[in-house]
Formats: C-alpha cells, sequence, structure tokens
C-alpha cells in the first residue's frame, strides 16, 4: 500500500477517528502514546479497540501508535491494536526493539511496523537493522522532536526554521536506511498547523530528496501533503518521454533527450515514479 498522507488522531478523541478517516488521508495513526495523558490510556486503548473492530468502507489504512516497548503500557496496547492494519513504534532502536515489541506480544500475529527509527542516540546507530527487517515493515519514519531532548539540545530547528545540522543527518540517514530496506520514507510531521504555504513548501522538499509520504498533525494538511506526495501530469509525460525515447534506443546505455544526456538513474527514476502513479 502506498502511503502519501498520514494523519494523527489522539486515541482518547474517539468523536475524531471518522473525521481523520474521511479527510482523504491515505492512513489514519490512531495515537496512545504522546497525544494521551496516563490518565486516559485505558480509556483510549479501549476507543482505538472498539473503533478498529467497526466496518471499514472508506479505504483509509488504520495504525496505531504503541506506547515504547520500555514501558508497562506495552501488552495492553498490543491487545487494543490487534485488528489494525500497521503498528507505529516509537523510540524505535532496530532488532533489539522489534524483539522485545516480538516477546510481549505473547502469540498475536502483529501487522506490518512503521518505526520511528530516529528517537534516541542509540536509534542512529541500529538505522542499518532494518534492511534485514524488510519483510515486516510498513515504512520507517523519523522525529525531529525526542531527539534533541534525549541529548539535551535546546530545539532542532534554528530561527529560521531550519533543521541544524545534527537533525538533518539523522534525517538523512532515515532515507538512506528506508531505501536500503525497500521500505516508504515518511517524512515528519509540520507542526505549524497555521501556515500551509509552509507546509507545502516543506512537504515538496520531502518528495524533491526521496521521502515518498509525510505524515500530518491535522486535516487541513491533507491535501497540501498528497498533492505534493503525487506525480504532476507534465512529471508522468515526460516519464513516459524518456521510457519511449529508450526504447527507441535499444542497446544504447546513454541517449540525447530533449537537449539534455540521459542514462540508467533517469530511466530508473521514470520507471519509478509511472510505478507509483
Amino acid at each position: 500500500m502506498r502511503l502519501r498522507s498520514l494523519l494523527f488522531v489522539p486515541g482518547d478523541r474517539p468523536e475524531r477517528f471518522e473525521k481523520a478517516a474521511n479527510s482523504d488521508a491515505d492512513a489514519v495513526i490512531l495515537d496512545l502514546e504522546d497525544a494521551v495523558a496516563p490518565e486516559r490510556k485505558a480509556f483510549a486503548r479501549e476507543a482505538v479497540a472498539e473503533y478498529l473492530g467497526g466496518a471499514a468502507t472508506d479505504g483509509c489504512v488504520r495504525l496505531v501508535r504503541i506506547n515504547p516497548v520500555d514501558t508497562p503500557h506495552l501488552s495492553a496496547d498490543l491487545a487494543a491494536a490487534a485488528l489494525a492494519q500497521g503498528l507505529m513504534l516509537p523510540k524505535a532502536e532496530g532488532a533489539a526493539t522489534f524483539a522485545r515489541l516480538d516477546a510481549a506480544a505473547d502469540g498475536l500475529t502483529l501487522p506490518p511496523i512503521l518505526p520511528i527509527a530516529t528517537e534516541t542516540p542509540l536509534a542512529i546507530f541500529r538505522l542499518a537493522d532494518y534492511a534485514a527487517l524488510r519483510h515486516r515493515l510498513m515504512g520507517l519514519t523519523w522525529g525531529a522532536e525526542d531527539l534533541p531532548a534525549a541529548i539535551g539540545a535546546t530545539a532542532s530547528r534554528a530561527a529560521d526554521g531550519a533543521y541544524t545540522a545534527p537533525y538533518e543527518t539523522a534525517r538523512s540517514l532515515m532515507l538512506f536506511a528506508a531505501h536500503a530496506a525497500a521500505t516508504q520514507a515518511i517524512e515528519t510531521v509540520y507542526p505549524d498547523i497555521r501556515n500551509l504555504e509552509g507546509l507545502a513548501a516543506y512537504a515538496a522538499r520531502g518528495a524533491f530528496d526521496g521521502f515518498t509520504g509525510m505524515m500530518a498533525v491535522h486535516p487541513a494538511q491533507v491535501e497540501a501533503i498528497n498533492a505534493a506526495f503525487s506525480p504532476s501530469a507534465a512529471a508522468l509525460e515526460e516519464a513516459r518521454r524518456i521510457l519511449a525515447a529508450f526504447a527507441a534506443a535499444p542497446g544504447q546505455g546513454a541517449i540525447a533527450f530533449e537537449g539534455r544526456m540521459l542514462d540508467a538513474p533517469h530511466l530508473m527514476a521514470a520507471r519509478r515514479l509511472l510505478g507509483a502513479a
């Protein structure tokens, strides 16, 4: 399944579940972790389990973000998420975290997993693990909030809103790790829900860099994210012309195309674009 937009909704706000699922997001993430206060987690689990047990007619993929594997909430979270189509795994640290998740599953069949793969210092050094776990992945994503807190940094962004060097590094490493694991690379959230112009630019940059989708924190963000991660008609038409040009020159590794020289990477990119469409 191709996920362009993944919309968070707090697990203790069941009145928002259907609205989120009908927002045109490709997926909703029913959150049992950061969006839910400790005293509300039991209620959130009940609400999520009840919702997942109902009939889904909107085509929206339903994920559950569970609490980290080292918390006392894990077993109850997994039971509540038994009917989810995917699990978002926070504070993921590669294969070791998957092993702890499996131990807590206690016979439950776990759905595909979307790790948040950069939230601790150790997680950065475990990104290579995911290539061996590719058969279990729904994708990989990253976060720009927990990591600075974990190392005592003031923030992940400079005054102009751009990520500082450590967090650009984390973003890039996660992007390469996702593609090394042949899975979807999901960009992190854009927290300013009022700045749709800034969101559109951020999402466009993510698509430009090689991300395949992005998380959202408000339904108003979904349209811009879907647009950024959907190829334009002009881009698709050019990709078709590139394929036709290579087909007309069998046996040639490089060809002239509309004033440019193209070779195998350009052919691969055109095929990937048409496949995504």
